[in-house]
C-alpha cells in the first residue's frame, strides 16, 4: 500500500512540474517538488517517513520554493514600470485613428503604441499625421502636420 501512494505522489508531483514547464508562472513547481521527494522518501525509506515526513516536507518546500524564486529572477528579471510623464508626450509624433475636433477629447491619436484622447484648434480627420503640442491630464493638444 505504501508503494503505491509513493508512486501516486512522484506522478503528481511529475504532473505539476510538466504543467510548470508548459505554463511557466503558474506556481506549481514547488507542490510538485515537495510531491516528488515525499514520494520519492515514501518509497525508498518507508520506515522514517511517518516520524520525519513534517520535517522532510518543510524543508523540502523551503529549498524548492527558493530555488523557484531564483530560477524565475533569471528567467524574467524584473523590469521597472513604464510611465509617461505629460512632459515627454509633447513633441510626439503620431497618427489619428478617430477624426479629432476643437474643443472636445473624444478625437483618438495613436502615439507609439499607445492611444490618447485628442483635442486641437481645427479639426484634424482620422489618418493624418499629427504632433503633441501639450498634454493636459488624459488627453493630448495636437497640430497636423503638413507633409
Amino acid at each position: 500500500m505504501n508503494v503505491e501512494i509513493g508512486f501516486a505522489m512522484i506522478i503528481i508531483g511529475i504532473g505539476l512540474m510538466v504543467a510548470e514547464a508548459m505554463y511557466p508562472g503558474f506556481f506549481v513547481a514547488v507542490p510538485g517538488t515537495v510531491l516528488l521527494v515525499m514520494g520519492a522518501v515514501f518509497i525508498l525509506l518507508p520506515e522514517i517517513f511517518e516520524q520525519w515526513s513534517p520535517i522532510i516536507m518543510v524543508v523540502t518546500a523551503l529549498l524548492a520554493s527558493i530555488g523557484t524564486i531564483m530560477l524565475y529572477r533569471k528567467i524574467a528579471p524584473g523590469q521597472k514600470p513604464s510611465s509617461t510623464s505629460m512632459d515627454s508626450l509633447v513633441g510626439m509624433k503620431g497618427i489619428v485613428t478617430t477624426d479629432v475636433q476643437p474643443d472636445s477629447i473624444s478625437g483618438k491619436v495613436k502615439l507609439t503604441n499607445q492611444i490618447w484622447s485628442a483635442t486641437s484648434e481645427s479639426p484634424i480627420p482620422a489618418g493624418r499625421k499629427v504632433e503633441v503640442i501639450s498634454s493636459e491630464g488624459v488627453h493630448v493638444k495636437v497640430i497636423e502636420l503638413t507633409e
